[in-house]
C-alpha cells in the first residue's frame, strides 16, 4: 500500500472529468430519449391495433434478445454504409443506446400503464376522451408517478453501460481511467478511482430511488 501514489488523479483530474462528462451526458440523452421512444412502443403495444402492437412487440424482443454491444456495432459499423456516410461515434452510441433502452423502457412503461384501474380509462371515454386523450391526460401521469422509482434504476443500469462506448473510440469516463492508468502506470489507483467513482454515483442514484419508493409509499 506504501507504494500507491494518488496524486496521479489529481494531476489528470482535468481529462478524466471530461471523461465523466460525456459518460454523464450520453446517460442524460439516452434516458430522455428512450423514456420518449419507450412510451410510443408501449402505446402501441395497448392499442388493440395488431397493425401498431405487432411491429412494436416484434422489436421489443429483438432488441431485449441481443447484447447492447451489438446494437452498437450495427449503428457505428452498418448505418453508415446504408447512409453512404460516416455518422460519427457519438451519435451511433447515442442512437444505439436510444433504440436499446427505449425496449426496456417500453415495457417498464406498458407495466405501469396496465397498473391503473381500468375503471379510470372507462370513466374518461365516458365523458367522451379518445384513447390517446386518455393515455395523455388520465393514464400517463400516474402510470409515470408509480414508475419514476423502477425508471430511475433502470438510467443507472444505462450509466454503468456507457462503458461499452469504448469500442467506438469514446472517451468516456472509463476510457479515459484506463488512457491514464496505462500512460502513467498507475493500473491499481486508476481502477480503485473508477471503482469509487462508479460506485458512489451509483449508491447515490440507489438511494435516491429508495426515497422515491418511500415517498411513493407514504
Amino acid at each position: 500500500m506504501g507504494d500507491f501514489d494518488f496524486s496521479v488523479i489529481a494531476d489528470n483530474l482535468p481529462f478524466l472529468w471530461q471523461g465523466l462528462q460525456l459518460s454523464l451526458w450520453l446517460t442524460l440523452l439516452a434516458i430522455i430519449g428512450g423514456i420518449v421512444l419507450g412510451t410510443l412502443l408501449a402505446l402501441m403495444r395497448l392499442s388493440g391495433l395488431w397493425w401498431l402492437a405487432l411491429p412494436a412487440a416484434g422489436y421489443v424482443n429483438l432488441i431485449r434478445s441481443v447484447p447492447l454491444i451489438l446494437v452498437i456495432f450495427w449503428f457505428y459499423f452498418l448505418v453508415p454504409l446504408a447512409l453512404g456516410r460516416p455518422i460519427g461515434g457519438f451519435y451511433s452510441a447515442l442512437i444505439a443506446f436510444v433504440m436499446f433502452e427505449a425496449a426496456y423502457y417500453s415495457e417498464i412503461i406498458r407495466a405501469g400503464i396496465q397498473s391503473i384501474r381500468q375503471g379510470q380509462v372507462h370513466a374518461a371515454q365516458a365523458v367522451g376522451l379518445s384513447y390517446w386523450q386518455t393515455q395523455r391526460y388520465v393514464v400517463l401521469p400516474q402510470a409515470f408517478r408509480n414508475m419514476i422509482p423502477i425508471l430511475v434504476t433502470q438510467g443507472i443500469i444505462l450509466f454503468q453501460d456507457t462503458s461499452l462506448v469504448f469500442v467506438v473510440s469514446l472517451r468516456d469516463f472509463m476510457t479515459a481511467s484506463s488512457i491514464v492508468a496505462r500512460t502513467e502506470g498507475r493500473l491499481v489507483e486508476m481502477y480503485i478511482f473508477a471503482a469509487l467513482v462508479y460506485f458512489v454515483i451509483c449508491f447515490a442514484g440507489s438511494l435516491f430511488v429508495r426515497r422515491l419508493k418511500k415517498a411513493s409509499t407514504a
